[in-house]
């Protein structure tokens, strides 16, 4: 049994060593090479001797990022990327989360990549590996304003790429296009699949998703085959116009996830790809990137809710009434998640590793740890799973997952006291009311300065007082009505 996502880069170094197996439209990396620096990466790292905690590794949209994740992997450590470009007050909180034994990145990549290897040194550390390790810890929104560092270990990823690739059909063959920055869930299709399917990935430059035909010229040049993107990056696209100019003329395999998908602009992307095979994906970074899918099998319509499908090999869904009960036949549910997916909690945050991975209510024999999603789906007939929205606050937005209270946490820590923070899903949208005197310019440039840019309020509007309920509660329906 391979114990170790570095056992995938070493056959395929030791396969075919000089095929390239990562590109960023500036430098290529091939799975030799690939290995030799995280090899070099994983001794700087032991030289140093940082501790038995994570690493941090600042990133940037780069292939010689993947070589630092798998360094550290190397030295016995899981990884932790971190966006170069998010603001500093959330870099802030989530070093201070976890609490990291060294920081890496760009400033010492170098030198780093220029050690000398220590086989011996690796050995002593890989002879002490097992396949439940951590390999990542990815942080995602907090209602709070802290984020949530998940832990996923190596059998959890292996067990998902293992089976994401055979349902897309991925081989040596292929050729991906990344879109996700590598601090996200979704990049983690992109580092891994290579290594077990021998296919060759290209990291395409952010500026291009504003830039269809650029984004278009470059699929075709680089005869990418299989992309897995989110559904707000392809609805963008679809609103650009993004077949206007040209169709990808390689394209046989389509996956998107992240948010529900308006079959219209599914429609329109299955009909300038006719004939490639496309999969809806669903699943939160706590049930390591996603549990189920679910394959077209006929042409969208434009009104059409697609199906989030059934679970993923070694994954179990089951839907939970607010008691804890299983629902009846076609009853809504919380869903949630049981299996070899379920991720190993937060980092260095108990109290929430506790409200979220529990024991499985239906089961009293043995232990059966579980992820309750907080998402509310139904099973149809036919037994496929229907997404019925969240049972929180929490949304799916350009295949991010935000919280809409870490919007107005934010708002709040530098003086607007009443507020609150709203979804479209219609348009896409998050949107912004407040009370004060700030100006709406003002507001926008202080939640720059604290949110990610996905996350800071397309639609800010200053209102007299925000619409209460009886019980002093937000009228959420008033403030609905202000949108449309």
């Amino acid at each position: 049994m391979e114990r170790s996502v570095l056992e995938w880069l070493e056959k395929r170094a030791a396969s075919d060593p000089e095929k390239t197996g990562y590109s960023d439209g500036e430098r290529s990396l091939s799975f030799r090479e690939l290995m030799e620096k995280a090899r070099s990466v994983g001794t700087y790292l032991l030289k140093k001797d940082p501790g038995p905690g994570p690493v941090a590794v600042m990133t940037g949209r780069s292939v010689d990022c993947i070589p630092l994740f798998l360094g550290a992997v190397y030295a016995g450590h899981a990884y932790a990327p971190v966006g170069i470009d998010i603001p500093e007050e959330r870099k802030e909180k989530i070093l201070k989360r976890l609490n990291p034994s060294c920081v890496t990145g760009k400033e010492d990549m170098e030198e780093a990549f220029m050690t000398a290897e220590d086989e011996e040194l690796l050995k002593s550390v890989r002879d002490k590996a097992a396949v439940t390790d951590p390999l990542y810890i990815i942080f995602t929104s907090g209602s709070s304003g802290d984020p949530k560092g998940v832990i996923t270990s190596h059998l959890s990823l292996m067990n998902y790429i293992e089976a994401y690739s055979s349902v897309m059909g991925i081989g040596a063959e292929d050729r991906m296009a990344a879109q996700s920055p590598l601090d996200y869930i979704a990049a983690i299709r992109d580092i891994y699949v290579p290594l077990l399917t021998w296919a060759y990935d290209v990291l395409i430059h952010k500026e291009y998703f504003m830039q269809p035909d650029v984004l278009v010229r470059c699929l075709n040049e680089n005869r990418i085959s299989c992309i897995g993107w989110s559904t707000s990056a392809m609805t963008v696209l679809s609103k650009l116009s993004v077949f206007k100019g040209g169709k990808p003329e390689f394209i046989n395999k389509v996956c998107f996830s992240g948010s529900v998908m308006p079959g219209s602009v599914l429609r329109e992307w299955q009909e300038a790809m006719p004939g490639a095979l496309f999969v809806n994906q669903y699943g939160p970074t706590e049930t390591t990137a996603s549990c189920t899918y679910y394959k077209l099998d006929h042409l969208a319509e434009n009104d059409e809710t697609v199906p989030i499908g059934k679970p993923y090999d070694n994954y179990r869904i089951f839907l939970l009434s607010e008691e804890g009960s299983p629902v009846k036949d076609g009853e809504e549910g919380e869903i949630a998640v049981s299996g070899v997916g379920v991720t190993d909690g937060y980092i260095n945050d108990p109290d929430r590793t506790a409200a979220a991975f529990m024991q499985n209510p239906l089961n009293d024999s043995y232990n059966e740890r579980i992820y309750k999603t907080g998402d509310i789906g139904v099973i149809r007939e036919d037994g496929m799973l229907m997404y019925r929205g969240r049972r929180d606050r929490q949304i799916k937005y350009m295949g991010h997952r935000v919280e809409l209270d870490e919007i107005e946490s934010a708002a709040a820590s530098f003086g607007v006291t009443e507020c609150a923070a709203l979804y479209d899903p219609e348009k896409e949208l998050i949107w912004f009311f407040y009370g004060g005197n700030m100006s709406v310019k003002d507001l926008s440039i202080g939640l720059r300065k604290i949110l990610p840019g996905f996350m800071v309020p397309r639609k800010i509007k200053n209102i007299p007082d925000i619409p209460r309920l009886p019980n002093g509660k937000t009228d959420i329906r008033s403030l609905r009505s202000m949108i449309h």
